[in-house]
């Protein structure tokens, strides 16, 4: 096996400490290049690497020689993954009759934008040479006409190559992003639920901007999806809390801590799993997908958490989805097969309606130490088949 995968396996924590160096070394033969045992290794990594993880990395290729561009333009075409683009890696290196692009991602509504990557503005970038990398994907027919290209790069300022931009042909195709500002898009995107990604995906394309309507309906719409994540996380429980006359909220680093076990076992018993949004995690290949949400125990003694119509329709398209249940004061959790929750929606209680609506789940302990999902028809059915221990420490096998 691998080192770097049988670390992974074997200690998960230890990738933590790690330099980017280190994690370079420990692919292939250490050496990054188009084709390469070395670059097919770091790739796979970087799809289930802890989000952190990268946002550090790309500040130690700002800062110090680490193969750093091939290094850089990796990390980079991985945010694109991270903000639900499908990606294809460019060569590291231009070849005769190949296409020189970084990166091609292709958003869900099938626009398709060329990256280039840069890890700095200090040398003057030849538009017309990328404009040209455009025009070959057009007649090969891999792009659309209204495709545009996103240059990245590594310092925040460059306003020289903006300048360079506008006073061009090709100011309304071409976009400039600094790594860091990316970086900022993707942790956004994951402490966000999904009505925020389209959004996100619209700030990426180029668009005239004298009137300022379309910039303001972005933001509006990303911060209050982000608001209402943070009212549904950690307190996804919030309506039961209404129902009982009071609003109780679990501290956040338990929510943290449970989650981590959560994340970490599953990953242990399947696959490696990355953060999508505030509650949604995939494995890189997005067959393995999980909805996890924790509720601390109420004064009634029941559990109580929501389940909402985005996550029924993120579960469905999975080879194999759960519906995961954590429970603060509990060292176990409920991984419940997407199947199973889908085909009881009928007998649970909705709060709330369309998009801002979600089904009760309420969770009670019995006597003998059985949790039992109580059902509006009265009936209560045991989640013992699904429980899942949680007595390991979290690990970095999962992005969280």
């Amino acid at each position: 096996m691998k080192a770097l995968f049988t670390l992974l396996k074997t200690d998960p924590n230890q990738i933590d400490i790690l330099s980017i160096q280190q994690i370079v070394a420990l692919c292939g033969n250490g050496k990054l290049g188009d084709n390469s045992e070395a670059s097919h290794d770091f790739r796979e990594y970087l799809q289930i690497a802890k989000s952190g993880n990268l946002f550090k990395y790309v500040q130690t290729c700002l800062q110090m020689p680490v193969e750093r561009g091939f290094v850089f333009q990796d990390i980079i075409n991985e945010f694109g993954r991270r903000l639900d683009y499908s990606v294809e890696n460019g060569l590291y290196q231009g070849k005769i009759n190949a296409v020189g692009f970084d990166g091609l991602w292709c958003a869900p509504d099938g626009h398709i934008i060329i990256v280039e990557v840069k890890t700095s503005d200090a040398y003057r970038i030849n538009l017309d040479t990328i404009a040209g990398y455009r025009d070959d994907l057009l007649s090969a027919g891999k792009i659309k006409k209204d495709s545009s290209v996103l240059i990245v790069v590594g310092r925040e300022d460059t306003g020289d190559l903006e300048a360079q931009v506008r006073g061009s042909r090709h100011a309304w195709s071409f976009r400039i992003i600094s790594a860091d500002a990316l970086a900022k898009l993707v942790t956004l995107k994951e402490n966000s639920e999904l009505a925020s990604v389209s959004k996100i995906h619209e700030l990426l394309v180029p668009f005239e901007y004298t009137r300022l309507d379309r910039i303001i309906d972005i933001a509006f719409t990303v911060a209050k999806d982000a608001s209402a994540a943070e009212q549904q996380e950690p307190t996804v429980e919030t309506f039961a809390a209404a129902e009982q006359g009071k609003q109780e909220r679990t501290a956040s680093d338990v929510i943290t801590e449970i989650r981590s076990k959560m994340l970490a076992a599953l990953s242990s018993k399947y696959l490696p799993l990355v953060r999508k949004s505030r509650a949604l995690y995939w494995s890189a290949d997005k067959s393995l997908r999980i909805a996890a949400t924790i509720s601390k125990q109420y004064t009634d003694g029941g559990y109580w958490y929501g389940y909402h119509d985005s996550w029924d329709k993120f579960l469905a398209e999975a080879v194999q989805g759960f519906y995961v249940l954590g429970c603060v004061g509990r060292d176990d959790a409920f991984a419940i097969p997407f199947e199973w929750i889908h085909s009881r929606r009928e007998h649970l209680y909705m709060t709330g309606q369309g998009e801002d609506g979600w089904w009760q789940i309420v969770v009670c302990p019995t006597a003998d130490g059985d949790m039992r999902l109580y059902l509006k028809t009265g009936q209560n059915e045991s989640l013992a088949p699904f429980k899942i221990a949680l007595s390991m420490t979290a690990g970095a096998s999962s992005s969280n």
